[in-house]
């Protein structure tokens, strides 16, 4: 069953931002079309012209060009000290990615998005001046492991590292029991926030609310007592 249509996290787009992608690689390339699919203007940088090339004839931006990010002048002339955010792409390259980050950050841009190949890097990364610090590479083998383990698990929002929101998929062990039965919140100390059945929204959906197999419930707690339910 596809639950794609259900979904409660939707991408509430209040304007449609601009974004600077520099480094082409894998995670440059998907950050890219995926922001230029939903609509926002995305320029994409890259000092290797095979990237930039590929980039370009595929579409996945709106403006790509080849540069040095390591120059600062580079990045000035290019616009790119303009955008709202900026993400630096350069995991693997551990010299370009801080003097990148450093430049942007200095040159006035107020958010910078840095990936990170290791602890140590990523700290150095906010040392120079990063606001975000994104690990992809454990973040995809933490995401594997939780759909492995929780399958009905279809999305999760963290909320810090102690609490989350998540979409969870109603198990065979909860039909027809309602939430008061269950006693989620006195056992686990969740919260149901919302209930989609039968294309039908039910938001804080009181005690009494009867659950079905298959329907997905939002639910909000700590991210160890989600992690313990019986799904």
């Amino acid at each position: 069953m596809n639950f794609g249509s259900r979904s409660f996290f939707p991408n509430f787009n209040k304007k449609n931002q601009q974004f600077a992608v520099i480094g082409l690689g894998r995670f440059g390339r998907a950050v890219c079309l995926t922001l230029h699919q939903a609509g926002h203007e995305v320029l994409a940088t890259d000092i290797n012209e095979k990237r930039v090339a590929e980039v370009s004839n595929n579409n996945w931006a709106a403006h790509v060009m080849q540069l040095d990010s390591t120059d600062p002048m580079a990045l000035k002339a290019a616009g790119i000290l303009e955008f709202d955010t900026v993400i630096i792409a350069i995991g693997n390259y551990l010299q370009e990615s801080i003097i990148t980050t450093l430049n942007v950050k200095e040159g006035g841009v107020g958010k910078v998005v840095a990936k990170a190949s290791s602890e140590i890097h990523g700290k150095l990364l906010t040392r120079v001046g990063a606001d975000q610090v994104v690990y992809p590479e454990y973040e995809a083998g933490c995401t594997l492991a939780r759909s492995l383990t929780k399958p009905s698990i279809l999305d999760r929002f963290e909320l810090d590292p102690q609490h989350s929101i998540v979409e969870i998929v109603v198990p065979e062990d909860f039909n027809l029991k309602s939430i008061g039965e269950l006693e989620l919140r006195s056992r686990y100390g969740l919260n149901v926030l919302a209930i989609c059945h039968e294309q039908q929204f039910h938001i804080n959906p009181n005690p009494n609310f009867k659950l079905h197999k298959g329907a997905v419930m939002v639910v909000i707690g700590e991210t160890e007592a989600i992690n313990q339910m019986p799904l």
